[in-house]
């Protein structure tokens, strides 16, 4: 098992292993130098470290935790500088999902299996993941009896779908990859507005909201990263993303983030960070895997980012405007924030590092 080091002495050799786990390449400078030499490195690691110290509610399986630890990796992959936090965590859970008898498959009960993946690739023990990997057994048992309606709100393309596609590659199980395809179509009929290109909170809702975009397009970007080139359920997720970049890229507003509500501005009109975090994973990823123009979206990606990093972001570390638990538009203020928008902002760095000359 590769152990984690301190921030210090121990950062290049996280790097490397990382890197090594990865096959991505290392620079030839030191990973504390790049770090320091890079601001988005700087803002991620201050984001990271201010809210293992000061946030709410660490301990639970939880999708917020989820979605922190998904971004916490990110930044060990991207910095080199690990914080401790991920892998007692998920110890201390026994690497299990969240479980309520009567909604079995309910997707936020999976969302930290995403993060149990991400730790596979540093320690890959099969314990890490073998929770993770009998409730998706258990589920497309289910989805091949008709079962298909599970992913009912928007946000089950992020808590649900990448642990789905990522074990059904890892296992090269085509009943998997054909019950994502299931669920993720009774998903688009019911809450897909392939006229605009935007998702529905659920059917129930008439606002489209950006964290539930920014969770439809994050989840898409991470089922592309691994689906295979030839699987033929890949176009209709790519005419999706597409369809959705180009849409989003039209309603940023003129400060960098994204309304709350992206068809209403002037509902809850102020800054949001984690629809804008995960909408611009989403663009920064695209651009980075060739799916996007760069000519078009790059400065979209980076007006995004300095939002982010410097009204969103405090000097100390601190991620403010993030709309809190919700199921629609609502406010936020510069005082709101929580582990799923500490997340996305790790995992919009990430991303956003790639395309940062210096880092």
């Amino acid at each position: 098992m590769i152990g984690w080091t301190s921030a210090g002495q121990g950062r290049g050799r996280v790097a490397l292993l990382a890197a090594a786990v990865l096959g991505a390449s290392l620079s030839t400078v030191p990973p504390a130098v790049a770090a320091e030499q890079c601001t988005v490195a700087k803002a991620m690691i201050a984001a990271g470290d201010h809210w293992v110290a000061n946030g709410t509610d660490l301990a639970a399986n939880s999708w917020q935790n989820g979605t922190f630890h998904v971004g916490n990796l990110a930044l060990v992959r991207t910095t080199g500088v690990s914080n401790h936090k991920t892998l007692p965590w998920a110890q201390d859970n026994k690497y299990l999902l969240q479980s309520d008898p009567a909604r079995p498959f309910f997707p936020a009960f999976q969302a930290a299996g995403e993060a149990y993946l991400d730790l596979y690739s540093f320690h890959p023990d099969a314990p890490v993941i073998a929770d993770v990997r009998q409730r998706i057994a258990d589920e497309v048992v289910s989805v091949e009896r008709g079962n298909t309606g599970y992913w009912d709100h928007v946000e089950a393309l992020n808590m649900a779908m990448p642990s789905l596609a990522r074990i059904g590659v890892m296992d090269g199980s085509e009943p998997a990859l054909a019950a994502m395809g299931k669920l993720f179509r009774s998903a688009e009929r019911k809450l897909y507005d392939g006229g605009i290109g935007l998702w529905r909170r659920d059917a129930g809702s008439d606002a489209y909201w950006s964290r539930g975009n920014g969770w439809a397009l994050a989840g898409l970007a991470k089922v592309l990263q691994v689906l295979p080139s030839g699987d033929p359920r890949r176009p209709e997720y790519l005419r999706v993303f597409e369809k959705m970049a180009n849409t989003l890229w039209f309603l940023q507003r003129r400060d960098g983030f994204w309304n709350t509500d992206l068809l209403r501005p002037w509902n809850h009109g102020g800054p949001e960070s984690s629809g804008t975090a995960l909408i611009t994973f989403g663009l920064a990823w695209g651009v980075n895997a060739g799916l996007l123009d760069a000519g078009k979206y790059r400065r979209t990606v980076d007006k995004a980012w300095e939002a982010l990093s410097t009204k969103a972001l405090r000097a100390d570390g601190f991620l403010g405007y993030v709309q809190p638990v919700a199921s629609g538009p609502g406010p936020s203020s510069a005082g709101d924030t929580g582990a799923y928008g500490v997340g996305a902002f790790l995992i919009a760095g990430q991303q956003v590092a790639r395309l940062t000359p210096g880092c």
